[in-house]
């Protein structure tokens, strides 16, 4: 081989590296921001192991938003554990939790 196709054929697996790097550091931040964008996405992942898929324990839909909003973002320790954890820390915004709850009473809604 000669020294063009040599330095053409680094070049190209540079940039085939380089491309790939990007792409897989790109996808999972995509990834985040839809799911925190979709509220069923952040209810099945953070809060229905203990809530049930349908929202069926530890949460009344005759409470207000603004408590069910405070109790997202603050978090809530019950009479026993497990406790709710306060998710305002872990990045979630009012209007985050304002949706979650809106989903949450949806499903109990679909449930009766």
């Amino acid at each position: 081989m000669n020294v063009h196709r040599i330095k053409f054929i680094v070049i190209i697996s540079f940039v085939t590296i380089f491309a790939a790097i990007s792409i897989i550091n790109v996808a999972p931040t995509r990834a985040l921001a839809n799911s925190a964008d979709d509220p069923a996405v952040e209810y099945k992942a953070k809060c229905a192991v203990c809530h049930t898929p349908n929202a069926s324990k530890f949460f009344d839909p005759a409470k207000s938003d603004e408590i069910h909003v405070e109790t997202i973002l603050k978090g809530k320790k019950g009479e026993k554990p497990p406790y709710m954890p306060g998710f305002e820390a872990k990045g979630m915004t009012a209007d985050g939790a304002k949706a979650l709850t809106a989903y949450m009473k949806g499903l109990r809604a679909a449930a009766k």
